[in-house]
């Protein structure tokens, strides 16, 4: 016994009539309808999503290579010691610091911090240079006093840091900031914006 369950208007050289369709080819016409969507709709991700990737930057290959010895260097730095590794990031209208992390782990967990610099004067300032240490990288001795800073160019309010003695590790570490990977670390573009390690 078979249902009928759809009227279907059928045009043939002009006239028009109306017939009826068994319920079984109308599940297959739904069931073809939605293979075609299916494939449509996979095809279209497919090539969507080649149109977004290909405008996706990749890292360039020194790039990538430094990277990877870093991570090899920063997972075997000792985990042990009263010391700290820093990253000086110089804004000239900004009081803060730099990044400072903890031995072992990431840049990406390091904290922008103000420096107290009673006990020991920062390098750049030691020197009277100013910003003449941007981005070197330092074994810093001393400790998070848990005393919070504010600066106002940022607007932000970061954690202090009590300096008492450093070493300077590299004046050329491998690079930590998105634009410096992409190779547009221009200073005058990225004046008053306040990036963050990687």
């Amino acid at each position: 016994m078979q249902f009928i369950s759809q009227w279907k208007l059928v045009a043939r050289s002009g006239a028009a009539r109306l017939e009826l369709r068994p319920a079984q080819s109308c599940v297959n016409d739904a069931r073809s309808a939605m293979r075609h969507a299916a494939q449509y709709f996979v095809i279209t991700n497919m090539v969507l999503g080649t149109v977004f990737f290909a405008g996706c930057q990749t890292v360039p290959q020194g790039i990538q290579q430094a990277r990877i010895e870093m991570a090899q260097r920063i997972a075997a730095e000792p985990t042990t010691g009263d010391y700290y590794i820093g990253r000086r990031y110089y804004k000239p209208d900004y009081k803060f610091w730099g990044y400072v992390r903890k031995p072992g782990q990431p840049w990406s967990a390091a904290e922008m911090v103000m420096l107290n610099e009673k006990e020991k004067l920062a390098p750049d300032r030691e020197r009277l240079e100013f910003g003449s240490d941007n981005n070197y990288e330092y074994k810093l001795y001393g400790y998070f006093s848990g005393d919070k800073v504010y600066e106002p160019a940022s607007n932000g309010i970061y954690p202090e840091f009590v300096l008492k003695r450093y070493e300077l590790i590299s004046t050329t570490p491998p690079p930590i900031f998105k634009s410096q990977m992409s190779g547009r670390s221009n200073p005058t573009d990225l004046r008053y914006v306040v990036e963050k390690p990687e």
